[in-house]
């Protein structure tokens, strides 16, 4: 006991983004979907929200590739970070990382950043709803309230094609034989060969809501998924009287709805045919296009490679400082109130409007 009280108590470091991450273990969860562990090599701890997503740098043949994905362990664990990955047919980062991503290697990471997450919306009662990986921020929140030691009041719906689809069902059904008040609902839309399936079977549906959880009304909704399945989710519950105030969904898609409605934001009404000009200082070079085009897709045009994620506005990897000159800019969350009013804009969503100087 002498020599604990000696020992020297050092300070509390936590990680930032401009140290590397190192992939420390890689865990199969199911076909196509991998968790990668990452932990800081200096010893760093990690802080961020339940919810909240990073965004990596892959180094794929032909460049560098910036991939966004939410972080589905919890920051009451703060040795590590993780995140599960899933291939679809078209991946390449992600394929990448299932085929290439080892134990003991290190990438650049940014972040963490995003809004999707219970912290920011505190409630009696929740309503976790995903489908497929989009389970991932429902898993970092349920083991963030988890650890806390107090009793929740969740129902947690995950669908998946087939049981052997479903992620982190292990995991989430010793937390729910732990502790009261997590209820798990399983959807899936076929069974598996040899394995007798007795849960919910089917596509997600109005009536599955209410059996799952009658008290919906009252409960705050969190989902997160393909798109065309949010979509349902969404018109399930306005379908059935939902206030949707108490509705959030995390997405690495565009909405068409969303880009609609903030066309005209502002009054900005950008010309296709009117010149610009953006300058990047820090390369010392200047490029002339249109009203009509990114900064992010300028800057491509004039060989520089400014990192970008989700190319709408969501991720904020491709934020950057601009110096002087006008931009249209319409966002969709990845970047602050107080980093605007600090000169900052996200390239991929930015228009220049005449000359425009950034820090690139």
């Amino acid at each position: 006991m002498a020599a604990a009280n000696n020992m020297p108590s050092a300070a509390v470091r936590y990680w930032k983004d401009d140290e590397m991450l190192e992939c420390v273990s890689v865990i199969p969860e199911a076909p196509n979907v991998s968790t990668f562990c990452f932990a800081a090599p200096s010893g760093a701890l990690f802080d961020y929200l339940p919810g909240q997503f990073v965004t990596l740098e892959l180094p794929v043949p032909g460049g560098p590739l910036h991939r966004t994905y939410t972080i589905s362990s919890s920051p009451s664990r703060a040795l590590s970070i993780t995140v599960t990955v899933k291939a679809q047919p078209d991946s390449i980062g992600t394929r990448w990382m299932l085929d290439n991503l080892r134990p003991g290697m290190r990438i650049k990471a940014i972040g963490p950043a995003g809004h999707f997450t219970s912290h920011h919306h505190p409630a009696e009662k929740y309503l976790f709803i995903s489908a497929g990986s989009g389970i991932t921020p429902m898993m970092s929140m349920v083991t963030y309230m988890y650890d806390l030691g107090r009793t929740p009041d969740i129902v947690f719906i995950n669908c998946a094609k087939r049981p052997s689809d479903i992620v982190f069902r292990e995991r989430l059904e010793h937390i729910a034989s732990r502790i009261d008040g997590v209820e798990l609902r399983w959807v899936v839309e076929e069974g598996d060969r040899y394995q007798p399936w007795t849960g919910y079977q089917g596509m997600f549906n109005q009536l599955m809501l209410g059996l799952m959880a009658p008290d919906y009304l009252e409960r705050e909704v969190f989902c997160c998924g393909p798109e065309p399945f949010m979509q349902a989710v969404r018109d399930a519950l306005a379908g059935l009287g939902f206030d949707m105030d108490h509705y959030h969904q995390e997405s690495f898609q565009p909405s068409l709805a969303k880009e609609e409605q903030d066309a005209t934001e502002g009054d900005v009404v950008l010309e296709e045919d009117a010149a610009a000009e953006v300058t990047f200082a820090s390369s010392g070079i200047t490029q002339t296009c249109k009203e009509t085009d990114t900064i992010l897709a300028t800057a491509r045009s004039a060989g520089l490679n400014i990192p970008s994620g989700c190319t709408f506005g969501v991720c904020g990897t491709c934020k950057i400082k601009k110096t002087s000159g006008q931009v249209h800019m319409v966002h969709n969350g990845g970047i602050t109130d107080e980093d605007i009013e600090e000169g900052y804009v996200l390239a991929c969503c930015s228009h220049p409007i005449g000359k425009v100087e950034v820090e690139a």
